[in-house]
């Protein structure tokens, strides 16, 4: 098994198994219907056609039959590409309209391939192209391929103008490949002509004549078109799951750098941590959301234990105010409190950041709790 080949099996399985997860929760997407069959077809064609490449029996079906499950399959997923594209683009009605007329040239199509699949002759390769059954098999599926992925490439770049970033790379990404698709198809007719005009090399070993404009489409073309063509389609909700999990990373690291500060406050004053937590303990650990709901508690904790303390920090606005210099006084006012101590003054703006925001807030908060780590 090629590199290629092995790529495209583990992506279109990734990609498969992403999308059946998003239809799961948007049962009534179209557009998400059509995308999701594509990947499907394309993902169960990969183990028919590795098996009619080796000309081997498959579940007691020749050799040919799996060829032509295989491409058979492949049209429906090129008719399926365009009908995403064109739900995503019009409004239902017209959209349907023009996915009933696509399915005029998918039928003729797949009625072409059942007959030359049924002229082939019996222990015949399923890439001998010198046989005109498998000559006229190929040269249809990529005819119709062919066409198919440029239309929807034309679809994909035109949608892309007007789409967020990410969407719009993906899309771009996704074009590219099919295009990629195209010159592969483009390359693979006149490959498959010569072939079975007796202008081919001499056959090899599993009676297969090849030419290297069909190697040049196979290898430089067609199968990493088919990658990128997935990995476009992935792109956006990869680059949206990337971004969350670096936010998700970020309030992680913050949670805990505050740790200190909001440990002497907290048993200062505990009355005030907040009540409202998840049922299970456990499910809050373990939850991904889990991690963001800390974090802004622990916050919020910090910043009410330290306008609780506020007034008892009250001169330390008179003196050059460093995080080492609050982290002293913080501690100070602390034991100050705990001594029964009257509170001396209002409260009063402490630790307060120069920039507007949550985040300017929050650096603020972690340097003092650096500060009163070190001081211990």
């Amino acid at each position: 098994m090629s590199a290629g080949l092995l790529a495209y099996g583990i992506v279109a399985v990734a990609a498969l198994t992403w999308l059946l997860i998003r239809l799961v929760r948007s049962p009534r997407s179209a557009p998400l219907w059509c995308v999701t069959i594509a990947v499907a077809c394309l993902t169960i064609a990969y183990p028919f056609g590795l098996i009619a490449g080796e000309n081997e029996v498959f579940l007691g079906l020749p050799p040919m039959v799996s060829r032509l499950i295989q491409h058979g399959i492949l049209l429906v997923a090129v008719n399926c590409l365009i009908s995403f594209f064109l739900f995503s683009a019009l409004d239902q009605r017209e959209a349907l309209r023009k996915t009933t007329r696509y399915l005029i040239p998918l039928g003729v199509a797949e009625v072409v391939l059942i007959i030359a699949a049924a002229i082939t002759p019996a222990g015949v390769a399923t890439n001998d192209h010198r046989v005109t059954g498998v000559a006229l098999f190929f040269v249809t599926a990529d005819a119709y391929m062919g066409l198919g992925f440029g239309l929807a490439a034309r679809w994909a770049f035109r949608s892309a103008k007007g789409a967020e970033r990410s969407v719009r790379r993906g899309l771009r990404m996704a074009g590219v490949g099919m295009s990629m698709i195209v010159v592969a198809d483009c390359l693979f007719i006149p490959a498959v002509v010569l072939r079975w005009l007796g202008m081919a090399a001499a056959p090899g070993a599993d009676g297969t004549a090849q030419t290297s404009i069909g190697s040049i489409g196979a290898m430089f073309f067609l199968l990493p078109g088919i990658v990128l063509f997935l990995i476009g389609f992935t792109y956006p909700a990869a680059a949206r799951k990337l971004a969350a999990a670096g936010v998700w990373l970020h309030h992680r690291r913050m949670y805990r750098r505050l740790g200190p500060l909001w440990t002497v406050l907290h048993q200062e004053f505990p009355e005030d941590a907040l009540s409202r937590v998840p049922a299970s303990r456990w499910r809050d650990l373990l939850s991904v959301t889990g991690v963001h709901r800390r974090y802004y508690r622990r916050v919020i904790e910090c910043r009410d234990g330290l306008v609780r303390i506020s007034p008892y920090l009250a001169d330390v606005r008179e003196q050059p105010v460093t995080h080492e210099n609050l982290a002293g006084k913080l501690k100070e006012a602390l034991r100050e409190r705990s001594s029964g101590d009257p509170v001396p003054k209002q409260a009063v703006p402490v630790a307060m950041p120069e920039a507007e925001g949550l985040d300017a807030d929050v650096r603020e908060l972690v340097a003092l709790s650096r500060a009163l780590q070190a001081s211990r």
